[in-house]
């Protein structure tokens, strides 16, 4: 509820903002603006109505007289209502129902009318009596209704004869921007307001407390979740469970610990007749109940209040939780089932029902979390009964990067020796052979990890589909650490058609991120972005609206476009695939932290780079990753950033360190997730030892990478391969060979739109392209980026055409207009139509 208080320019008492108010005028001035009669804020408590209304209050017309009405939610009767509004809009005679309603008709003078907090529980008499003054005012009589509840009125009716404005809940949600503005505190950090905007979801009474508490904000850790608010927890108490009956509110404290439900599990769970009535009063009476992802069916609790009140002590959940796990099971809905049997404390339950899950199960929702908790509260006994089970557990880990568990893991496969036939006996040492491959090849063990994968596909059935998958993308993936472009290419072919041919979309997905790293070692960066955006779309298409694949394709998608040089695009990557594998458990999360630290170190922030990357170290040492996954890739990106900031020596040891490990008989394989990794690692630091000028023939050193770039077809590593020859040349006085490479790399540069290894260039030496007259070269206009069909898809969005009206005028489809403005924007390095236009007008592209 708002403060009242006098106004000199206004007759009565009108609403006072808060001192910290923050004027959104992304809402208020659409409702302002809007012509309809009847604006209508229907939203949970403290979604910020209130403040709104009062918001476009003072901001009414001088000559637009305004009527505020707080109601506070009470059920009035109709002449009470009748009576209170009559009063706040300065009619001095009684007015019962029929009379106010003939003055109201006949009303003429311009007149916002604000009812705030109407009636919070059903009111029928109340709710027909708002409708018959809605239908029947007068047209210059504006009504701006804040409601919890939806009142029953013909909304149909308005909104058909364009009077019904209405703003939901969602709409009144915080955004980033807008909690960094209200975040007035010295020691909040970026990472801070991050986590704010996350755990709040922008639900204005969470910010409000959180700002309230933002010492305890700053002390928390970076990864930690939700915080537990006893403001926040009185704050429900008063405005959402005092409201509520008894049976309602234990209804809701049930929900709130569900991730989801619908009318069926509420009957199951509440009693039949009963549960389903149960949950729409919870609806309707505004108790922060949401769609779950967009479905008509199921719902959920509002997730900042999942996440404050889950670890609320509650002795009856686990009965609870036992009967959600019973309905689930018995609609085969397995990931539900043993997640409520796991809350239910029933482990052997859980580990039951583990037995239906089938391994494109692991990349779905938080289910590696899930296995990986369980398994680290049970004993081996539980857990290792199948070699399914196994099979399973082993996955899990290897894709958390805990590879000492998982060889532990491996072992177990021995309990199930002797089987009974020999052929049985083939296929148990062939899935063994499956996944100790994986745990070798992540190990960067390349020969026995090829071996282990080649005896596997040998000896595996048919039925283990899945096992085979896991080994052809394996020999992919070595094939593309080798450079052996073709071959990976076969191997991911043949995959993907097994994938394909098993319907398994979640496979065919984790396949076709070895696909697009093929693509991009290739240089091909937009068609592993259209590759990359197509399975997105599928994902989403099918609900799998989170998990570790759509982690794992963000942090690909944010890679190709800090490669191409949009960088608010790759930020918004690197964030959501960072999150996503966060809450994944995914080693993968190292490449969030590092592609942020390179965006970082672009715009000059080098302290805020090395924040993370030491953030990233911090994580994996926590996790117990080995270092085999991350030290030399964390020590090859705080290279780059040594040498753009002048520090060589540091560089040169940490490369002379690290290479090590990679040369000679013994040398290990780069991570998968880093297929040019060493030659990065051997062109940095020759650079370092040529700024120390203690290089010795560091062309003739170059030469053998360079040659091996352009034989495997890796355009993309040839290119920075190019640029770096290009500096040495440069730093050593031999300025025609400078040129030359330099010409090479920029033509590179132009046609895969490498920019970022340009950029690269310049941060470690500013005044080189100007000093070998490159630097106009670069602006000139005669060499056009675009092809000529994209061209003429950019004069027509130049002309203002929509997609579709371009795909009439030049006979193509409409995915393809797409794909033409997605590339344009990828080569002209802008993110909008008219930055595009505006860019290439200034290039001179266009005539």
């Amino acid at each position: 509820m708002t403060a009242m208080t006098p106004r000199l320019d206004r007759p009565g008492f009108l609403p006072r903002l808060s001192s910290r108010h923050l004027p959104r005028a992304r809402l208020s001035t659409p409702l302002i603006e809007s012509q309809a009669r009847v604006r209508l804020l229907c939203a949970p408590a403290g979604s910020g109505k209130s403040a709104l209304l009062a918001e476009c209050l003072l901001q009414a017309p001088p000559s637009c007289g305004v009527c505020w009405l707080p109601l506070s939610g009470a059920s009035l009767t109709t002449d009470a209502f009748c009576s209170a509004l009559a009063q706040a809009l300065g009619l001095d005679e009684p007015h019962d129902e029929s009379s106010l309603l003939a003055r109201l008709a006949r009303w003429t003078t311009p007149t916002w009318v604000f009812l705030d907090d109407y009636c919070r529980l059903p009111n029928p008499a109340l709710d027909q009596l708002l409708d018959r003054l809605l239908a029947t005012s007068s047209p210059v009589l504006s009504w701006w209704l804040g409601v919890r509840r939806r009142p029953h009125c013909n909304w149909p009716r308005l909104l058909l004869e364009g009077e019904l404005y209405e703003v939901d809940s969602p709409s009144l949600l915080f955004e980033r921007s807008e909690i960094e503005q209200l975040v007035n505190h010295p020691s909040i950090t970026p990472q801070c307001i991050d986590r704010m905007s996350q755990y709040t979801a922008g639900w204005c009474a969470g910010v409000r407390v959180a700002m309230l508490e933002a010492s305890a904000w700053i002390a928390s850790a970076p990864d930690a979740g939700a915080r537990r608010s006893a403001t926040l927890l009185d704050y429900l108490q008063h405005e959402l469970f005092d409201a509520l009956a008894p049976e309602l509110a234990e209804a809701w404290r049930v929900l709130v610990h569900l991730p989801r439900f619908n009318a069926d599990l509420c009957e199951h769970l509440f009693g039949a007749g009963e549960g389903a009535q149960w949950m729409r009063t919870l609806q309707e009476l505004g108790c922060f109940i949401e769609p779950w992802e967009d479905s008509s069916e199921w719902l959920r609790v509002f997730a900042p209040l999942t996440l404050l009140l889950r670890d609320e002590p509650w002795p009856a959940g686990r009965s609870w939780h036992r009967r959600a796990c019973q309905w689930f099971s018995a609609r085969g809905d397995w990931q539900a089932a043993v997640e409520q049997a796991l809350a239910a404390e029933e482990f052997e339950v859980a580990a039951s029902l583990l037995h239906n899950f089938t391994f494109d199960y692991l990349f779905q929702d938080q289910n590696v979390a899930l296995l990986l908790r369980l398994h680290e509260q049970q004993p081996d006994e539980l857990m290792f009964g199948t070699p399914h089970l196994v099979g399973l557990i082993t996955t899990a880990l290897l894709f958390a990067g805990r590879f000492d568990e998982a060889a532990h893991s491996i072992e177990q496969m021995a309990r199930f020796t002797p089987q009974p036939s020999a052929a049985a006996q083939r296929q148990l040492v062939a899935r063994w052979q499956a996944q100790q491959g994986w745990l070798l090849h992540l190990q960067g063990q390349a020969q026995p990890a090829r071996g282990h994968f080649l005896e596997a596909l040998r000896d595996l059935p048919p039925a283990a589909w899945p096992a085979r998958l896991f080994c052809l993308s394996g020999l992919t993936q070595q094939a593309l650490l080798e450079g052996e472009l073709e071959q990976a290419h076969a191997l991911s072919r043949e995959a993907l058609c097994l994938a394909r041919a098993q319907g398994s979309l979640l496979f065919e997905a984790l396949l076709e991120l070895d696909h697009a790293q093929l693509l991009e070692q290739r240089g091909a960066l937009h068609r592993s972005e259209s590759l990359l955006d197509n399975m997105h779309a599928l994902l989403s298409a099918k609900r799998y609206l989170a998990g570790p694949l759509l982690g794992r394709i963000a942090l690909r998608r944010g890679r190709i476009a800090l490669r191409q040089g949009r960088d608010q695009q790759a930020a918004e990557h690197f964030q959501t695939g960072l999150d996503e594998c966060l809450r994944s458990q995914d080693k993968r999360a190292l490449y969030g932290f590092l592609g942020l630290a390179l965006l970082d170190a672009n715009h000059g922030d080098y302290a805020q780079a090395f924040v993370r990357l030491r953030d990233a170290e911090r994580l994996m040492q926590q996790r117990h990753i080995p270092d085999v996954v991350y030290r030399a890739v964390l020590l090859m990106v705080s290279c780059h950033f040594w040498l753009q900031q002048g520090r060589p020596e540091l560089a040169e040891e940490a490369l002379t360190r690290v290479l090590r490990h990679y040369r000679g008989a013994n040398g290990v394989q780069a991570p998968p997730a880093t297929l040019e990794l060493i030659p990065r690692l051997e062109y940095l630091l020759v650079l370092a030892q040529v700024y120390l000028h203690k290089a010795q023939a560091p062309l003739e050193a170059l030469a053998p990478l360079l040659e091996q770039a352009q034989r495997r077809g890796m355009q993309g590593m040839e290119t920075e391969l190019r640029l770096a020859l290009a500096e040495v040349a440069f730093l050593l006085g031999r300025s025609a060979l400078a040129k030359s490479h330099l010409e090479e790399g920029l033509a590179l540069v132009s046609r895969c739109n490498l920019q970022q290894a340009l950029r690269e260039l310049r941060l470690r030496q500013p005044e080189m392209l100007a000093s070998l007259g490159f630097e106009e070269a670069l602006m000139a206009t005669g060499d056009n980026p675009l092809s000529q069909r994209e061209l003429e898809v950019l004069k027509l969005i130049a002309l203002g055409s929509s997609n579709l009206q371009i795909a009439d005028q030049l006979f193509i489809s409409l995915h393809t207009v797409k794909t033409h403005a997605r590339r344009i924007h990828s080569k002209l390095g802008v993110e909008r139509r008219t930055q595009a236009v505006a860019k290439a007008k200034a290039l001179g592209l266009m005539g």
